[in-house]
């Protein structure tokens, strides 16, 4: 008869995932997964099965956690869509040089694992899409309150600021200085 579990899987993947946001894949030994963990080797691997599985759990954790607190923050009325977009690609730029500085775990791994493995480029193309269409929803509300150029399609937009949010976000991790970052987020927004 098997054993029950003795731990919280969900707390286990979640301070896995902050191990990785930290190290990389490749950078994350699977001891430092113990230890960040406060599992054994033996637990790992009969629960995630591999270091890669528990990285797919990771990865989507936070997907489903920090992707969907950008998304939230965009769904939520607020400030008018121009002012939003400009909070969210400085907030970016905030996020950079505030606390530990470990990026977006997303681009991150686009960075790091850029379409070597299907499974994990699938998971992240799906993140993606869900970004940006929470940031075409606020490209075209902005555009119906005639605060950007209608002239171009929301979503193609939106395309544009996402990849504008993981340049800022690789700059940073590059050492690009912030009143830079802050000058490209503006340039960024006067596009629209």
């Amino acid at each position: 008869m098997a054993r029950p579990r003795e731990f919280d899987e969900h707390a286990a993947i979640d301070r896995a995932m902050r191990a990785f946001w930290q190290g990389g894949y490749e950078g994350t030994s699977t001891q430092q997964l113990c230890e960040a963990t406060g599992l054994g080797r033996s637990s790992i691997y009969n629960t995630f099965s591999s270091k890669r599985e528990l990285f797919v759990r990771a990865l989507q954790h936070y997907c489903d956690t920090a992707t969907q607190h950008q998304i939230d923050f965009l769904e939520q009325p607020g400030p008018p869509p121009r002012e939003k977009l400009r909070a969210l690609l400085l907030g970016t730029v905030e996020d950079e040089f505030t606390g530990d500085n470990r990026g977006c775990l997303a681009v991150n791994t686009v960075a790091e694992l850029g379409g070597k493995d299907p499974e994990i480029s699938a998971k992240l193309a799906k993140d993606a899409e869900r970004y940006v269409a929470a940031i075409g929803a606020v490209v075209a509300a902005g555009q119906r309150a005639g605060e950007i150029d209608t002239k171009r399609d929301p979503l193609l937009l939106a395309r544009f600021l996402h990849s504008q949010i993981s340049a800022l976000r690789m700059g940073a991790r590059g050492g690009t200085d912030r009143a830079t970052l802050e000058q490209l987020a503006e340039l960024a927004l006067s596009t629209l």
